[in-house]
């Protein structure tokens, strides 16, 4: 090459428009965050104004669900898109099988820093680094609230101090270290998980504000007749109103105490979002926060969550990223905890893969909805220790929310949350368990009703076919016929 067309050459380069920065991602993930608490949602009393900020710049999608309302179920189908039955963590104690795909070690394989700090949960039995992260912070199980023993990247130390201040030190300083490459952080808190034991700093906040009760919670026998026996049963179990927590604690002050420990969450996205700006990368990070599962008080006289009930299953799910979506902007279609990967990978330039249940919410942020999900499936497996919960399975659409208990007869709920969004009204409520043709049955008198049901458990039946689940869970058996109803 000659030294003119070596110049030339360079003349051209200098042309070329500059590469784009590969998309940095932050996902933040609550454990047990309602979708409704949050000062900028309407909450009579509570402040969260740093979360505050994150909502009014971002994106709020207002019907945003987990399709298994436990922690590391859930948990798992963020990680790899699927539902739990097809990635196998039904419960809070299997591991994650390491051979399934997640977000983080895709986007590790096309170049991106990885880092996960806090809760991971899913084989609770060893806080050892998982495949796909370059950067790891995490604990045995639930963790501790004050003074947490912490494994980073293989070596465990005793720290000092509020688990959820240590763990933002610790993304804050990943941030600091790796904003000169593509990265992925992926913060994960312990709270607001029970016992909940907010920050000294914030012990005697809402001290005297007024506990809300729900409408549901008011006990009467005309309420409870249209129950399932199992949600009659656990208002009296540790999940229940009246056998809250072991009695160890009032209604009221766990309630107060949630909305305490959540204060501390609400600092910590105030300096992610604040470090952020201060590496001039705020407006260009795809930044998601998201609960793993909601939280009932005293709906339907329960709390905790694993129910099919919408304050168990909706979660937050907030979306701020300027460059994708102007800031105060809404999203109504269905998003799920399936949703998390593929979105991610999609931000990022990475395909994903075809395996994935979920899809990218790139889409909607850019108003492109039709053709979008009108419905999902809901799956909870029997827990051994915590056995007050029958497995259900259910479909949730636009308008209905259908639940059914599987290997356990009892009665089924059906709720229309358009018209009905406390879900009082339980139009299987008069339905009852009768024998017909030598087998037990839902009888369903009215046309119209069963014929609804037959559509919803048909859809069930599809879903979990296509999806590689059991269809007998859907009250079809596999050769498709139909239940007596």
């Amino acid at each position: 090459m000659t030294r003119k067309s070596f110049l030339g050459a360079l003349a051209g380069a200098a042309a070329l428009p500059a590469q784009p920065r590969r998309r940095n991602v932050v996902f933040i993930l609550a454990d047990d965050h309602r979708y409704d608490f949050a000062g900028a949602l309407g909450h009579p009393w509570l402040k969260t104004p740093h979360i505050d900020r994150l909502i009014r710049g971002g994106t709020v999608f207002r019907n945003a669900f987990v399709t298994t309302s436990l922690c590391s179920p859930s948990r798992a189908s963020l990680l790899t898109g699927l539902y739990a039955h097809a990635h196998r963590v039904t419960d809070n104690f299997t591991p994650l099988d390491p051979s399934l795909p997640i977000f983080p070690g895709l986007l590790r394989q096309a170049g991106y820093r990885t880092a996960f700090v806090g809760k991971w949960h899913m084989g609770g039995a060893s806080d050892e680094p998982r495949p796909g992260f370059d950067h790891w912070v995490s604990f045995f199980g639930q963790g501790q609230y004050f003074d947490p023993e912490i494994n980073v990247n293989g070596a465990r130390r005793k720290t000092s101090g509020y688990v959820t201040d240590i763990l933002s030190e610790q993304a804050l300083s990943f941030l600091r270290d790796n904003s000169a490459r593509p990265f992925c952080l992926y913060l994960s808190h312990k709270a607001v998980h029970y016992p909940f034991e907010p920050a000294p700093r914030h012990r005697d906040l809402y001290r005297d504000a007024p506990v809300p009760r729900p409408r549901s919670m008011n006990f009467t026998e005309e309420d409870m007749r249209q129950r399932p026996e199992w949600v009659r049963r656990r208002r009296y179990a540790r999940q229940g109103v009246d056998g809250l927590y072991g009695h160890e604690i009032s209604f009221d002050e766990a309630y107060r105490g949630y909305a305490r420990s959540l204060a501390a969450v609400d600092d910590s996205t105030g300096a992610v979002l604040g470090e952020l700006a201060r590496l001039g990368l705020l407006d260009d990070t795809l930044v998601i926060y998201m609960g793993d599962n909601g939280l009932m008080w005293g709906e339907h006289c329960l709390t905790d969550k694993r129910a099919m009930y919408e304050p168990s299953i909706r979660v937050p799910m907030w979306i701020h990223c300027p460059r994708l979506a102007p800031p105060g902007s809404t999203v109504s279609e269905m998003a799920l905890n399936l949703d998390i990967a593929p979105t991610i990978l999609d931000a990022a330039g990475v395909a994903v893969p075809k395996n994935m249940q979920g899809r990218s919410l790139l889409p909607l942020l850019r108003g492109e909805r039709a053709g979008w999900r009108q419905d999902f499936l809901y799956e909870y497996d029997w827990e051994f220790d915590y056995p007050y919960t029958p497995t259900l399975t259910g479909l949730r659409t636009e308008r209905y929310s259908y639940c059914q208990t599987y290997g356990l007869w009892d009665l089924d709920e059906l709720y229309d949350v358009a018209a009905d969004p406390g879900q009082m009204n339980n139009l299987l409520g008069s339905v009852r368990i009768v024998r017909q043709r030598g087998r037990l049955t839902e009888h369903i008198p009215d046309p119209k009703l069963k014929s609804l049901v037959e559509s919803l458990q048909d859809r069930m039946k599809r879903i979990l076919e296509e999806t590689g689940g059991d269809p007998r869970r859907s009250g079809r058996s596999p050769e498709g016929l139909k239940y007596a109803l």
